[in-house]
């Protein structure tokens, strides 16, 4: 059985022992090596970590099993978030578990219903608002500066706490740091998270060395490629559709700091990787965490040789989220026979 992400990873987190140990069994996703697509892209070891995995589909449980728990220990009997679906998914999933209030703030027809339905069953109080996510966390910023409820985005230190877990388990899975962490980057939290888990595991002398933290954002919505914040970001990849990240400066400084890189990827980028990860690794992941895949194969396309090299991608979230995606992407046709095994081994071309 699972311990969670408080209970496993105790030392390294803002845990007292005033904390609940909350756990709806978060973090210990699965490392999975894709030798097919290691061939094809001339990868010397490529794996995906599946964050997808956790309890409500995506990698915000890290931190928000965190978060939830120290609002907790805080007294606070309401907490709440902006969210273009994957944090309100989250959010609602521990606040539930924990006995309190999820106040859910998100744009209005900018949310895929995966996730949205995920909130309407936890019993998330659920409040769209006419405009981006942008204008959702300055709304929930405000509320929570002036009533009894804790915030859960990314911005709560205590989210990055939790998140920077993956980054341990990656290196404890393979031994070592990988080369090179390929990564979506939308509010920015996770690069920032990452990187924080492997200079830590760095500083404790586990790990000899860090990898390049190598984020994307669509290209749609890339204020921090771009220099300048995104008015009207727009992408397919709903989960990073935000146009002035809350943890802009901490990102860059991963960046920097790794000797890596944030770039941009297009749509059509999005979903050629979103397809390519799905039939040819077996994974399905929403188009968001196809950018992280993408972005490797942009490389590749512009000479960068990994042979010999580690790369991770993250998945941060299901497919399954944002299933309409992969639905509006079949242009095939379903075959339909009379139930005779004539026909279906006509059908099948036998």
């Amino acid at each position: 059985m699972k311990s969670g992400v408080l209970s496993h990873y105790r030392q390294y987190l803002p845990v007292t022992d005033k904390t609940p140990l909350l756990t709806l069994g978060e973090g210990e996703t699965p490392l999975v090596r894709s030798p097919r697509l290691e061939k094809e892209l001339g990868v010397g070891e490529l794996y995906f970590k599946l964050e997808s995995c956790n309890p409500s589909g995506s990698f915000k449980d890290r931190g928000m099993v965190v978060a939830v728990a120290k609002a907790l220990e805080s007294g606070y009997k309401a907490v709440a978030c902006a969210s273009t679906g994957n944090t309100s998914a989250s959010s609602s999933a521990y606040a539930t578990a924990a006995g309190i209030e999820s106040i859910i703030i998100i744009p209005k027809g900018k949310i895929a219903l995966g996730k949205l339905a995920q909130a309407i069953v936890y019993g998330a109080k659920i409040i769209m608002v006419d405009g981006n996510f942008d204008d959702a966390l300055r709304l929930v910023r405000e509320l929570t500066e002036k009533q009894p409820v804790a915030l859960v985005n990314s911005v709560n230190p205590n989210r990055i706490e939790g998140q920077k877990t993956a980054a341990f388990e990656i290196c404890d899975a393979l031994g070592r740091a990988p080369e090179l962490l390929f990564l979506p980057v939308g509010n920015a939290g996770n690069i920032t998270a990452y990187w924080k888990g492997f200079k830590e595991y760095q500083s404790a002398g586990i790990i000899s060395s860090t990898p390049k933290m190598l984020g994307f954002q669509a290209a749609g919505a890339a204020p921090i490629v771009l220099g300048h914040p995104v008015e009207k970001p727009e992408t397919i990849a709903t989960a990073i559709r935000i146009g002035n990240p809350a943890s802009w400066k901490q990102a860059v400084a991963a960046r920097d700091e790794s000797h890596g890189n944030i770039e941009s990827v297009t749509d059509e980028e999005i979903l050629e990787a979103y397809h390519l990860m799905a039939a040819k690794g077996g994974i399905f992941g929403e188009p968001a965490s196809a950018a992280s895949l993408a972005g490797l194969l942009k490389m590749s396309r512009m000479g960068f040789d990994f042979s010999g090299r580690t790369a991770v991608c993250v998945v941060t979230g299901s497919g399954l989220k944002d299933a309409d995606t992969a639905i509006k992407g079949f242009s095939g046709k379903f075959i339909e026979i009379p139930a005779e095994l004539k026909a279906l081994e006509k059908a099948l071309g036998y």
